[in-house]
């Protein structure tokens, strides 16, 4: 009869503890898919705001020069939408200099145009609605 009791008990501990092996092997396999899928998220993400960039500077730039190139009186407005991240937007001579930031870290993207650009735009997520106006030398746009 003792016998028969001690033989339950320690059926029933090594149950538990096969239990216990299979739970842990679950939690590992599920956490490992779960930072896989963080990362890969945020890899997509950057991936999508890179590409509104992109498209940003390539409007503005075809913009200034399409105004610039039909003379002094012109002028045309455009909207863009500023993605969220896009921490600094600065004309330098010919170039546009984008400053986001990515999963990684602070970017610079620089995008060159045919001609002189110089103006500001505010930066924050959402639309903004840009005057780009033809000057003898240069583009304006605010």
């Amino acid at each position: 009869m003792k016998l028969k009791t001690h033989l339950r008990s320690k059926y029933k501990g090594q149950s538990g503890i096969e239990y216990l092996i299979i739970t842990g092997f679950v939690t590992l396999a599920v956490t490992t898919i779960l930072i896989a899928a963080y990362f890969y998220i945020g890899i997509s993400r950057d991936r999508i705001r890179i590409n509104q960039i992109e498209t940003i500077a390539t409007k503005i730039i075809s913009s200034a020069e399409s105004v610039f190139f039909a003379g002094e009186p012109s002028q045309t407005t455009i909207t863009i939408y500023m993605p969220q991240g896009i921490k600094n937007i600065e004309f330098n001579e010919k170039n546009l200099i984008i400053t986001f930031s990515t999963s990684t870290g602070t970017m610079k993207r620089a995008f060159s145009s045919r001609v002189t650009l110089e103006g500001s735009i505010q930066v924050g997520e959402g639309s903004r609605k840009l005057l780009i106006k033809a000057q003898p030398d240069k583009v304006i746009i605010s």
